[in-house]
């Protein structure tokens, strides 16, 4: 009796029992040779890390301390995913939907942000009526309490804004992971950790970045220590290292007194799962952040190669290098 339950429980529809590595291995070749969708940036060196862009179903996670441009970062690729025609979800638990949508303006207004209300309306109508001309995408952005909103809400509201807009997003941005909640644990206490916690959040984000087919975008806080070192590594996630060990990309944003003199910010590649990280593993781009902008700077100014980290190069770390060598002359 048992084996005849077991027969007939087995049927299925689905004739797909796995990949025969043979009898499947025309589809093998065509997969090799098929085009992935990627949602190309406009930054240069992005696109060279990853190949052209993000692809669908995957996590893309910003490493950065407080102030250093989280924010600045998703926004900028917004803007720009919406310049490309591409619709643009931004969920935010951490600024209101207006700040969100002011920095979206002094980005493709390119003007500073704190002459956004110097504008009249006839002038601001002008602006947006330009913008639209340029057939652009459409933006939605939607607000949630810090630390109430997880992924059961996020896959509600893209159902509703499917069924009442005809909304479908091609990338979302979340803003950002660690105030989320997790939509099966509920909230800290004294059986869950935060490695467990943020781990689970992750998972669900991509999880939710499967089911939609589209690239999500996040953003994460560095340690304590992580926040004055200028050679961020995985180690200086916050909270949990579950994350790292989701995420499909993870690079760092890294800011230093001489970089922001220059105009510049630091990016270097801790995680990349469609190119090898090695490359270009450091780069820097430029920041205008009255703006909201960033932007490519020519290969002179990169000023740094795989193997020196730019701090090193900067004045601060010249003479931190000047003081080790000195203290390993001294012997006890």
């Amino acid at each position: 009796l048992p084996e005849i339950l077991s027969d007939a429980l087995g049927v299925c529809f689905d004739t797909n029992v796995g990949h025969d590595y043979i009898d499947n291995s025309d589809d093998r070749f065509e997969f090799y040779h098929t085009v992935e969708d990627r949602l190309p940036f406009d930054l240069e060196n992005f696109n060279a890390i990853t190949k052209g862009g993000l692809p669908n179903k995957t996590l893309n996670v910003a490493l950065a301390g407080t102030g250093v441009g989280k924010s600045l970062f998703m926004c900028h690729v917004g803007a720009g995913a919406l310049m490309q025609g591409k619709n643009v979800l931004y969920i935010t638990m951490e600024m209101s939907e207006e700040r969100i949508a002011e920095r979206i303006d002094a980005n493709l207004f390119n003007l500073p942000i704190d002459q956004l209300e110097k504008l009249n309306k006839q002038m601001f109508d002008n602006k947006i009526a330009k913008i639209a001309q340029k057939n652009i995408g459409k933006l939605i952005v939607k607000e949630y309490p810090t630390g109430a909103a997880h992924t059961g809400h996020f896959r509600a509201l893209l159902n509703e804004l499917k069924l009442k807009k005809d909304f479908i997003p091609d990338i979302i941005f979340i803003d950002y992971l660690n105030i989320c909640s997790s939509s099966r644990m509920k909230g800290l206490g004294g059986s869950i950790n935060t490695y467990s916690y943020i781990k689970s959040i992750a998972e669900e984000m991509r999880g939710l970045a499967v089911e939609f087919n589209v690239p999500i975008m996040t953003a994460t806080q560095t340690t304590r220590s992580g926040f004055s070192n200028s050679d961020v590594g995985l180690e200086d996630t916050s909270e949990s290292f579950g994350l790292p060990a989701t995420a499909d990309l993870m690079f760092a944003l890294v800011s230093t007194e001489e970089l922001d003199k220059l105009g510049k910010m630091m990016v270097k590649q801790l995680k990349n799962r469609y190119n090898d990280p090695t490359y270009k593993k450091r780069f820097v781009v430029g920041v205008d952040r009255s703006k909201m902008r960033l932007y490519d700077v020519e290969e002179s100014a990169q000023t740094l190669n795989d193997d020196i980290p730019v701090f090193d190069k900067s004045n601060s770390g010249q003479a931190i290098k000047t003081e080790r060598k000195d203290y390993s002359d001294f012997k006890v």
